[in-house]
């Protein structure tokens, strides 16, 4: 893949001004395919490896409609201008000013990215102090992917002018919540939402039980795609509103599945797994695909669970949990036979190669594969991840299990 000739071709409906840069000599933005010598699409482009899958829910008669809902830290430059893990602010959720110490810069954001036509269905102030949420309306899937590559540069440029670095990085801090980008999800045919069935007790159809069973089946093999840093799989332990369990849900913060609202056309499905250091092409292209898996061979999930399940719990349902770290999400996605399907074998092998670099580089830094993180004391039943437990700090990998349990017998503050 390296050593071919590519040509990057201007899809000229992405054109769009750039509101911050001067009046005079104004700066747009243009995404490019990318072609090859002979005038056919490089397999490898994650914009096609999206279009792809676009057209083939479209051959279904699907259309995919994807809201992400992107998290990010706002924290202090230092005296050279470089960016920090520093925050005065102690502001929690939905928190306003004078706590709220980013609250003009995001309400900057938001009107910079408003006047870049851009939708937003909401904007807050997170869990941990420094962290906020700007929520885009659904839309259809690749251009909602432009929209996530723009979006990220406009929140980094804003908050430059504001003295302050934002980074999408899953786990700037170890003590407090990570940040996600939860996507929801919602199919429709015929101008109607497949996802609703008023019948049903939860008033779910057929099609959304399939779609989220497929978002379940693969989600293992994927999350090299979903979470693709060292750092992704430090937020992803429980009690910091992680998910960990591959399960469904409406209100369990531990599962991978959510159903955040049943209310006719607005009915969606919510991953709530993956990070913003991902690849929106990439991320929406094996969600759809494993969607539309579910659907087509009818995989219909686990019963939801609207708690945290012991480890016994687990076991007897069968119930897995998400990758430990990179180093197993890679071994799941070279394994994975479905993945090449999807994103082709050369992608795969040239991703896996990249990935395991990065892994190594890690290693090599940390001969032990330790890294400092948080280990919550089991309460009584051995369920972590309760509130109000108390924190303890161990090395990483000496105290999160498999099963993430805490090796240590007991903890005492």
């Amino acid at each position: 893949m390296r050593s071919q000739i590519c040509i990057c071709t201007p899809d000229l409906d992405t054109f769009m001004i750039f509101p911050w840069r001067p009046q005079q000599g104004k700066v747009a933005r243009i995404i490019c395919d990318v072609y090859m010598a002979d005038g056919t699409p490089f397999e490898g482009d994650p914009r096609y490896i999206l279009k792809k899958q676009i057209e083939k829910a479209k051959q279904m008669g699907y259309i995919f409609n994807v809201g992400p809902e992107c998290e990010f830290f706002l924290f202090h430059l230092d005296e050279n201008g470089q960016p920090t893990t520093i925050s005065h602010e102690r502001a929690g959720y939905f928190d306003l000013g004078p706590n709220d110490l980013g609250e003009n810069a995001r309400r900057d954001m938001v009107l910079t990215l408003e006047d870049m036509d851009f939708e937003i269905e909401a904007s807050h102030h997170e869990v941990a102090p420094a962290q906020h949420e700007i929520a885009l309306h659904y839309g259809e899937a690749r251009e909602m992917a432009d929209e996530v590559i723009t979006f990220k540069m406009a929140v980094r440029t804003v908050a430059k002018r504001h003295g302050l670095h934002a980074t999408f990085m899953p786990k700037p801090r170890r003590e407090v919540n990570g940040s996600a980008m939860h996507i929801h999800f919602s199919l429709f045919k015929n101008g109607k939402n497949i996802f609703v069935d008023p019948e049903d007790p939860s008033r779910l159809s057929e099609e959304a039980y399939y779609f989220i069973g497929g978002l379940l089946a693969h989600s293992r093999e994927m999350t090299l795609i979903t979470n693709p840093l060292v750092n992704s799989y430090k937020r992803l332990v429980p009690g910091f509103d992680a998910p960990t369990e591959l399960t469904w849900t409406r209100n369990n913060q531990n599962s991978l599945v959510r159903i955040p609202r049943v209310n006719g056309a607005d009915t969606r499905i919510e991953l709530r797994s993956p990070d913003a250091a991902s690849n929106p092409y990439l991320v929406f292209a094996v969600c759809l695909a494993a969607g539309l898996d579910g659907i087509q061979k009818k995989i219909y999930p686990t019963k939801a669970s609207d708690r945290s399940l012991s480890e016994s719990d687990q076991k007897e349902q069968g119930i897995e949990n998400l990758p430990e770290n990179l180093r197993e999400a890679i071994t799941l996605f070279e394994d994975s036979s479905w993945m090449k399907e999807i994103l082709g074998e050369a992608f795969c092998k040239q991703y896996a190669q990249a990935k395991r670099k990065e892994w190594l580089r890690y290693s090599r830094r940390f001969p032990t594969g330790r890294s400092r993180s948080i280990c919550i004391g089991s309460d009584e039943r051995g369920i972590m991840g309760r509130k109000r437990v108390a924190a303890y700090e161990h090395e990483y990998r000496d105290c999160i299990t498999e099963n993430r349990r805490c090796k240590k017998d007991s903890h005492s503050p």
